[in-house]
């Protein structure tokens, strides 16, 4: 197929860019940013299409569904999804440097789709309680909300990066850490992901209980991915209680951002393959 040849290139950019954004860090060259920040761009476009090309060969198929049925298709997807907002954090911080940290998510990603013999790229129709509009608001919404916690994830390993750095008192232009984002910016990327990330997911939560009543006849059934999904939530809510009440700031709010993506990782990887719920299908 031709969308999975175009997603082999997209994942073969992205590689070529987490290396690209490490290399960054050694030559701080402001042009060589630039071409990095251009192959990202040619490397999502390229990944759009792709997307579009497999939603569209899943018509010729018979099937008719936007890719996000099976573990490929939703890592694929996911990938995309970061992609996007990652760029968005570069334009509005004028930075490069958390693409060494988010890129690596991304390039894991793709590769262990492509590459894992456990994973099928083959498209195949939906089961019957995927075979709903709401697939696409659910999914979508998650996996954006997914995507701006990884975000806030790299962030808070680079924020904690140049904690350690102020400890030590490393003296000015003697380590890599001041092409980051300074400390104030990385704990603003952190809330705002957070935020931004946290409001998505209670919508997903929410489409996604509509549209369990329709395909199972009930809104809520403690199911493994229902259940990580909410305490997902809940220490996302943590965050944000602590942020906004208790004026938690810096560290500590990265350390929960760090939790908070380890539990983001077990609810949408972790709950396919350990548990078992009316969720199973999607680690196929």
């Amino acid at each position: 197929m031709i969308s999975s040849k175009l997603l082999g290139v997209v994942t073969i950019t992205y590689l070529i860019c987490m290396v690209s954004y490490c290399t960054y860090l050694c030559f701080r060259n402001r042009k060589f940013g630039q071409v990095i920040t251009g192959i990202a761009i040619f490397g999502l476009v390229v990944h759009t299409v792709a997307l579009g090309m497999r939603w569209y060969e899943s018509y010729q198929l018979g099937h008719g569904h936007i890719p996000l049925s099976n573990l490929y298709e939703s890592l694929m997807s996911l990938s995309w999804t970061t992609v996007i907002i990652y760029l968005i954090v570069e334009y509005r911080y004028k930075s490069k440097a958390l693409g060494v940290f988010i890129f690596p998510l991304i390039s894991i990603a793709m590769a262990y789709a492509s590459l894992s013999p456990n994973i099928q790229d083959e498209i195949e129709p939906l089961v019957p309680a995927l075979q709903s509009n709401w697939l696409t608001y659910h999914v979508l919404t998650c996996f954006l909300s997914y995507s701006a916690f990884a975000i806030s994830f790299g962030s808070s390993i680079t924020y904690l990066f140049k904690y350690k750095k102020a400890k030590e008192k490393v003296p000015a232009g003697a380590d890599m850490s001041e092409l980051f984002p300074s400390m104030e910016s990385l704990d603003d990327i952190i809330y705002k992901t957070i935020a931004i990330g946290f409001l998505l997911l209670t919508i997903g939560i929410i489409t996604g209980a509509v549209w369990a009543n329709y395909a199972w006849g009930s809104y809520w059934s403690w199911d493994p991915k229902e259940t990580w999904s909410l305490i997902t939530w809940l220490m996302y809510a943590a965050f944000l209680h602590a942020r906004l009440t208790r004026g938690w700031h810096g560290r500590k709010t990265a350390i929960l951002s760090i939790i908070g993506f380890a539990a983001v990782l077990f609810t949408f990887l972790g709950v396919n393959f350990l548990l078992s719920g009316l969720h199973s299908y999607g680690s196929s």
